[in-house]
């Protein structure tokens, strides 16, 4: 039955996900959607790099979460089957996950307001109308990460927050996949050696920057129930966090719609070029060319990275840096 609880009957272990003999039974919930979903879309952003220990793809099409919830932690499985989607949670948070399933998976959100003043993000829409933006209604989980890609390549970001995940968290509750970790609690990162997150690559801003935060991650969990604007304001009251890091956190933490992403080294140019031919646009010309979708802005954002509609490269990739040189 739709968003009912049932235990779920043991089955013997077999290749893509499936739980394993002798493996307690998870807690399950299906949940059907009142419109297009696509799930790997809608997940997409909650993935932080191909190795990201929190999260994985199976060939059988599950997508596996963990999650540190007020409750404890817990590994979450989705599908989708036709016009059902199935979660199936174990640990000490499986029933907060599933009973967050819908509003992770956009069901809070309303694609509708969307108004496309562009042929092309009209178009795009057209292609992917299932992309939702979902909240998962933690901060901590997003905010960590996004710290760790403050001004580094993304390559560099995700095997920070791959190491420090596996070294220092824990195993995931349940029949996950190989390796998959549940991020560590906020006493356990404020415990972390100096050594430790140079030897992740993380230097010491970003590192005094996570510590600050974790000292006070009850409040910054409080803000999950604020506005965006609200609680992008008190993420903001941390030194080290400013108006990038808040709003990459707080587009996955909260769905977002309007939380366009600014001082990033890419996104001004791509928005720029696929909206106005501009591929040297900076913030103040990417807002100007948003501002039609005022209280869309990140959607709309969303949806010209989905375009494909970007700049050819002019110069080598960012090459990873030393943290000395940071």
């Amino acid at each position: 039955m739709a968003g009912r609880f049932a235990p779920r009957p043991p089955r013997a272990a077999v290749r893509g996900g499936i739980p394993r003999q002798g493996v307690a039974p998870g807690r399950v919930r299906v949940w059907v959607p009142d419109g297009p979903l696509e799930l790997g879309l809608v997940l997409r952003p909650l993935r932080r790099g191909p190795g990201d220990p929190t999260f994985r793809t199976t060939p059988d099409g599950a997508v596996w979460r963990t999650s540190r919830t007020p409750a404890g932690p817990g590994t979450l499985r989705v599908t989708a089957r036709g016009a059902e989607v199935r979660g199936e949670s174990w640990g000490p948070g499986a029933e907060w996950l599933l009973d967050r399933l819908p509003r992770m998976l956009g069901a809070e959100d309303d694609p509708s307001a969307f108004v496309p003043r562009h042929r092309l993000l009209a178009l795009t829409r057209h292609r992917r109308p299932g992309l939702r933006l979902g909240r998962t209604g933690l901060v901590m989980e997003s905010l960590i990460p996004s710290v760790l890609e403050q001004k580094v390549t993304t390559l560099e970001a995700y095997q920070a927050w791959r190491l420090l995940v596996r070294k220092f968290g824990e195993p995931a509750p349940g029949p996950a996949p190989g390796r998959m970790c549940v991020m560590p609690s906020a006493r356990t990162w404020a415990l972390i050696p100096s050594w430790e997150w140079h030897l992740a690559g993380v230097d010491d801003k970003r590192a005094s920057t996570i510590l600050r935060a974790v000292r006070v991650a009850a409040r910054l969990e409080e803000a999950a129930g604020m506005e965006p604007a609200a609680a992008q304001a008190r993420l903001e009251v941390v030194p080290g966090i400013g108006p990038w890091t808040s709003a990459e956190t707080v587009q996955r933490s909260h769905g977002a719609p309007d939380a366009v992403t600014v001082g990033d080294l890419h996104l001004p140019g791509i928005v720029g070029f696929a909206l106005g031919g501009d591929r040297y646009a900076d913030d103040a010309e990417m807002l100007r060319l948003l501002e039609p979708y005022a209280g869309q802005r990140h959607r709309a954002a969303r949806l010209v990275l989905l375009s494909g509609r970007v700049p050819g490269r002019r110069a080598p990739r960012m090459a990873p840096r030393g943290i000395e040189r940071i």
